[in-house]
């Protein structure tokens, strides 16, 4: 399998867990407060991912990615505060006041704030197929956000929700910045540093803490749909570039519709069925994108892991693993040649319709 194709797998099961997550978290709020739940779920998700990290180490399978660099830390630092403090927070609060079903489909507007960021402030490459799968996404939101009588009426929490996807899409095109880092460690850092700072708060505020067979269950779903979840997808960021990621994770709120409506019991409507028909055209262009054209590898150095392909032709140091994929730093020289590809570590580069600045790490 190609490495865009195992990152399309990596992007779907990122997906899979936090669509899962979202009808789960709104039962959970019959036992915890939002804040609480925030943070209970972000703090499972941390020390879950480190207690993995540290069964590695003891069965003698130290980290093989590239470890972070002191250049990366303000990305990481954004993406903690946006993605792990302010977004679940917001998407806890509009949980309490929505319904699971409609929640999980107006979070496939993270995927359309995602491009639009990646495009407007990161000058991310994107097509008009792309353009038009965000705009039926939006049209779907749209559908769901109107109301018989009164026309086009968005209650406060379903706004919360909508505030929650900005923050995951700032989220995700800062952690697209350091995505070539060690997966597991960015979401470890993440969901332990948000987690303690959003229980503390609860904490402070009074909220009661639920029973120990609760915070349990909060904690395994928190490092299965946050925890897991995320690993998967900065994996898929490092291959497919914030955009075409966030187009392959809108997959997530179909998968929290479909469940919502299975186990909560909650009603199948039409304006439901019409608003996640509409979204799931526009994820379909997403995911059918096919981009080929001749392009221009410039000279530079980066770390990240990888194996030898067309991309990696390099010497190593006598020092340097000889197993791959390994990471360790290298040097690209200059290249021409064209073939499918995605706006990867490899594939930032500037386009005829668009001209973009190199930002590779």
């Amino acid at each position: 399998m190609t490495a865009a194709g195992r990152a399309i797998g990596f992007a779907l099961g990122a997906a899979l867990l936090f669509g899962l997550s979202t009808p789960a978290a709104k039962a959970l709020l019959a036992v915890a407060d939002p804040w609480l739940l925030a943070g209970l779920l972000y703090l499972g998700s941390g020390l879950g991912l480190c207690g993995v990290r540290m069964a590695r180490r003891a069965a003698g399978r130290p980290p093989r990615e590239a470890p972070l660099r002191r250049e990366d830390l303000p990305w990481l630092a954004g993406a903690v505060v946006a993605g792990g403090g302010v977004g679940p927070v917001l998407l806890m609060f509009g949980l309490s006041g929505e319904a699971a079903a409609r929640a999980s489909l107006l979070l496939n507007l993270e995927g359309v704030l995602t491009a639009l960021l990646a495009w407007w402030l990161f000058r991310e490459h994107i097509d008009r197929r792309i353009a038009l799968g965000m705009g039926l996404i939006t049209a779907g939101g749209v559908v769901l956000a109107w109301q018989s009588g009164r026309g086009f009426a968005l209650e406060s929490s379903a706004l919360l929700v909508a505030a929650a996807c900005l923050a995951w899409a700032v989220d995700n095109n800062l952690t697209r910045k350091i995505s070539g880092g060690d997966p597991t460690l960015i979401a470890a850092v993440k969901g332990g540093a948000a987690g303690a700072v959003n229980l503390t708060i609860a904490v402070v505020r009074g909220t009661p803490l639920p029973p120990v067979a609760s915070v349990v269950s909060i904690a395994a779903v928190g490092f299965l749909g946050y925890g897991v979840s995320l690993v998967l997808f900065v994996r898929a960021l490092r291959e497919l570039g914030a955009a075409r990621t966030g187009g392959y994770f809108s997959t997530a709120p179909f998968i929290g519709a479909v469940a919502a409506i299975a186990t909560l019991g909650e009603p199948f409507t039409m304006r439901l069925m019409a608003g996640g028909a509409v979204m799931a055209a526009g994820v379909w262009l997403h995911v059918s994108e096919r981009h080929e054209h001749q392009h221009v590898h410039e000279p530079f150095e980066h770390e990240h892991l990888h194996a030898h392909d067309a991309h990696h032709r390099h010497a190593h140091d006598s020092g340097t693993l000889a197993s791959e994929p390994h990471s360790h730093r290298h040097a690209h020289a200059g290249l021409r040649h064209a073939h499918p590809h995605y706006p990867d570590l490899h594939h930032r580069h500037g386009h005829s319709d668009r001209p973009e600045p190199d930002d590779r790490p």
